[in-house]
Order: structure tokens, then C-alpha cells, then sequence
């Protein structure tokens, strides 16, 4: 069975084997469709055991292709493996990602990233390289077409006919890209409310995450309805969105940046939904970061999701108003 042709299942990892070792790739081939579902992360660190991130533990990939939770029975990545896999994933051009890597990642076609650690090349007070790679972890991107059924009844307003603005907050690994690509889908096919047309959509993919383009071209379904500005930082795309794209939702990923704060009212005062992301544990620490408090305090999303992984990823803690105040707790999950 080839993992890149089987299934959809299957095709989700495509672009993720093509760039690691040949063992490690037909190892992963052949583990369980069970386990193969629940991959996120494949961590490779020079000289140190493969570790695979599953849903719910982590398991070191043995020199047999089993599990184990011994660090001395796994599979050793050397040096030269990681050198390949780097190679490979530069498609032999460092050049060609040099941007991306300045800030620590590299996206693969389908929105898979993967995090890069090692020697940082630092220039006025600015990461510009890395260089003697050291640890890569390839996180899985994967989509749910079903992840913002649930919520939607949150994010359109019914009486006036308009889409609502919505912050998605949570730590990593918790599923906000996969939500918002969902709201993006469903908003683009029409499918927020019976009888209703679809909206014009906007998406900035800063990190090619949330439409996973290849050339450009989205490799997820956004619906027929939405624009993707691929690759394009997310201030300067929510402007760009709004004076030439005429959208009636902003879809975008981490803000977190004064810039973005001032794109996001800018956008919401000039009349368009905007759905976005932002790390945070909380709604709470979210206010704390630097440059968000104004957003808070302008009420410029109307709603905020907070999600976890307390009952896997995805899992919606509360929905909350523009005040903070709770509409619903824990009964949202996609």
C-alpha cells in the first residue's frame, strides 16, 4: 500500500514523506490507519531518537517501525539525514524559502510547517538564517469540514443579515487554523444559514496554513467564493483585501503584531467581518499581549472562541461576546 495514493488519509501525508528518509517514510507507511489519523508531529533531531506527536501521547519510532516509549530502542536521526531532509525541503534552493525560514518554519504544499531549530544567523538585532540545522518538526496539516458547523449560529447576525467579526484563541495544537479554513468554507459556499447566499470571502494566508496553496492554486476546498492572498503579510493583505477584493469576511491566521491590531479595526470599522487567530491561553492573556487591549477595548470582534485539546483538538471551552461575556461554555464542539 503507498501512503501518497491509498485514501484521502493518505494524501494528507503525501508532500510529508516525500521530504523525509526513505526508512522513516516506509516505516510511517506501514503503522495502523489508527495511528496514521492520529499523527501530528514528526520531530527529527540529529543524533537523537524520531519522535512522533500523536493526539494524545508522544511514542519514539523504533529501529523495527513499532512504537516505544524507550528513548534507547528508538530509530537515531544522524546529521546526514537531517542535512536531506533540509535539502529537500528547500527543494536545493535555500533561497527559494529564505524569508520563511528567517522566521523559523518552512510550509510545505497542503499547509504542513515545519519548525526549524539550530544556529541563528542574527543581523541588527534580526534573525536572518539559520545555519547548522539542528531539529525539524514536521506539524500535520490536516482538514475537517465539519469543524465550525456548530458554531456558526455565533458568527452571523441574523436580524442585520452581516457576518460576525471572531477571534479564535488558544494555545498551539489546539485547531484554530482548521476552524477558520471551515468558517472561510462554509461562509464561501453559503452553508452559515438556510436559504442565504454565499459571502465574498478574503483569505490571507501569511503561511500558506489555512488554504495550503501549491503555485498559489489552494489545495483545501475554500468554497467558490473566496480570494486567497498566498503568502502575503497579513496587515498590508487585509488592506489589499479591502480596497480591491470588496469581501464581507477577512479571514487570516496569528495575528499578533501592533500592524495586524490596527488592520483588524481598520477592517472592521470600513464594514467587513473579520475571522482571525491569536496564541493565547486565554482570552485574558490574549488582552495582555502587546498592541491587542485596543482591539478589546474598540470591540472589534464580536465574538471570542476559545478552544483547548482537553477532549482532543478543537474542543471549544467558551464562546464569549465583544465584552468577554460567556454565550456558551463547553457545548460548541465541531
Amino acid at each position: 500500500m503507498s501512503l501518497a495514493h491509498s485514501n484521502q488519509a493518505d494524501s494528507v501525508l503525501e508532500h510529508v514523506l516525500a521530504i523525509l528518509p526513505r526508512e522513516v517514510a516506509r516505516a510511517l507507511e506501514a503503522l495502523s490507519r489508527g495511528l496514521l489519523e492520529e499523527l501530528e508531529e514528526i520531530r527529527l533531531r540529529a543524533g537523537q531518537p524520531l519522535e512522533l506527536g500523536l493526539r494524545q501521547r508522544s511514542a519514539f519510532l523504533a529501529e523495527s517501525g513499532e512504537l516505544t516509549s524507550s528513548a534507547s530502542h528508538a530509530r537515531r536521526i544522524s546529521a546526514g539525514e537531517l542535512a536531506q531532509v533540509l535539502q529537500r525541503l528547500t527543494q536545493f534552493s535555500r533561497y527559494a524559502v529564505e524569508e520563511e525560514m528567517r522566521h523559523g518554519y518552512v510550509t510545505l504544499p497542503g499547509g504542513h510547517r515545519v519548525g526549524i531549530a539550530g544556529r541563528a544567523v542574527v543581523e541588527a538585532g534580526r534573525v536572518r538564517a539559520f545555519r547548522h540545522v539542528t531539529s525539524l518538526n514536521v506539524r500535520i496539516s490536516r482538514d475537517h469540514p465539519s469543524a465550525a458547523k456548530a458554531l456558526l449560529p455565533f458568527l452571523y447576525d441574523h436580524a442585520s443579515r452581516r457576518p460576525l467579526s471572531a477571534l479564535v484563541v488558544s494555545p498551539p495544537q489546539c485547531g484554530k487554523t482548521t476552524l477558520v479554513r471551515d468558517v472561510a468554507r462554509r461562509f464561501s459556499h453559503g452553508d452559515h444559514a438556510p436559504g442565504y447566499q454565499g459571502l465574498k470571502v478574503a483569505v490571507i494566508d501569511e503561511r500558506s496554513e489555512i488554504a495550503g496553496s501549491v503555485d498559489g492554486v489552494p489545495q483545501f476546498d475554500l468554497g467558490p467564493r473566496a480570494d486567497v492572498l498566498d503568502g502575503c503579510p497579513k496587515a498590508e493583505g487585509m488592506m489589499m483585501a479591502i480596497r480591491s477584493l470588496s469581501p464581507h469576511v477577512v479571514v487570516t491566521d496569528e495575528i499578533g503584531r501592533a500592524e495586524d491590531a490596527v488592520a483588524v479595526l481598520e477592517a472592521t470599522l470600513a464594514g467587513v467581518a473579520v475571522v482571525a487567530t491569536a496564541h493565547a491561553a486565554s482570552l485574558d492573556a490574549w488582552r495582555r499581549r502587546p498592541g491587542m487591549e485596543p482591539l478589546f477595548s474598540a470591540r472589534a470582534f464580536d465574538r471570542y472562541i476559545v478552544l483547548s485539546r482537553r477532549r482532543g483538538p478543537g474542543t471549544v471551552e467558551a464562546v464569549l461576546d465583544a465584552d468577554g461575556r460567556p454565550l456558551a461554555r463547553g457545548s460548541a464542539e465541531g
